[in-house]
């Protein structure tokens, strides 16, 4: 019986790299996003590579967290395994004095509620199934950031919702024990995506100066290939644990 996948925003970016590493570990795949399927440009790429079908869904809506779960479990049977990777940035970049509410409302409910209550839905489907390899129901993947720990004060609400994210993978992994469920937090650092474009040329100095302990930016298959890692069962005795991913950023000696 092969394994089931659902990767949220799971087309670009970081969600790319590790829809693309489950694939190669020979996954079903699900993954969403709020484009229109015609829209999803790496679509075609994946489906040359396994089984993928795609879910247009905004995780920050309820209901559209609901037809996601229920359509995963309807289209494959069952959910595996779950990686929380959708998230979006601040709109603008502002100063703690001027951000908004508006921007931290969004970005809050995307982050953060979205990836806690959808794990809600698919902790509840992975307990009504039986269990498969490695007599798991189910296992479930936070990606949040450094910025978790590492604060940007022209990006407060970000880095509230992915400290946010932090604990609610401590929170899961603990009342998930019981149920054969195990959970994991992953955290990208500095990594070349569509998010980071902007800032490209601010990194590339702070790099060459020795920001990283491995000066080059982490890209998406870093993260990849350590959810596949976790998904093959490498650190099956481990639940509640981080990996940072981030060349060694948050052990530096500033």
């Amino acid at each position: 019986m092969k394994r089931v996948a659902l990767v949220t925003g799971g087309g670009r970016g970081i969600g790319l790299g590790i829809s693309r590493a489950l694939l190669a570990e020979g996954f079903e795949l699900a993954f969403c996003g709020v484009r229109p399927e015609p829209e999803v440009a790496s679509l075609t790429e994946l489906r040359t590579s396994g089984t993928v079908h795609y879910f247009q869904a905004d995780i920050g809506r309820k209901d559209d967290r609901l037809g996601l779960v229920d359509g995963v479990v309807s289209k494959y049977g069952r959910i595996d395994l779950l990686v929380n990777n959708a998230g979006v940035a601040p709109t603008e970049r502002l100063d703690l004095l001027d951000a908004t509410e508006e921007s931290y409302d969004r970005v809050m409910n995307i982050n953060l509620k979205g990836s806690h209550f959808l794990t809600q839905l698919a902790a509840k489907a992975m307990v009504a199934q039986t269990r498969g390899a490695n007599d798991l129901r189910g296992m479930i993947v936070f990606v949040s950031s450094i910025s978790a720990t590492v604060p940007s004060t022209n990006r407060g609400e970000y880095c509230i919702s992915k400290a946010g994210m932090s604990m609610a993978a401590r929170l899961w992994s603990v009342r998930l024990a019981d149920e054969a469920i195990v959970v994991y937090e992953v955290r990208p650092g500095v990594t070349m995506t569509d998010m980071t474009s902007r800032v490209k040329e601010k990194y590339d100095a702070l790099i060459s100066d020795g920001l990283l302990l491995q000066r080059r930016w982490g890209l998406p298959e870093d993260v990849g290939k350590a959810v596949a890692m976790l998904a093959r069962g490498d650190l099956a005795y481990s639940t509640g644990q981080v990996l940072s991913i981030d060349g060694g950023l948050t052990r530096t000696v500033l």
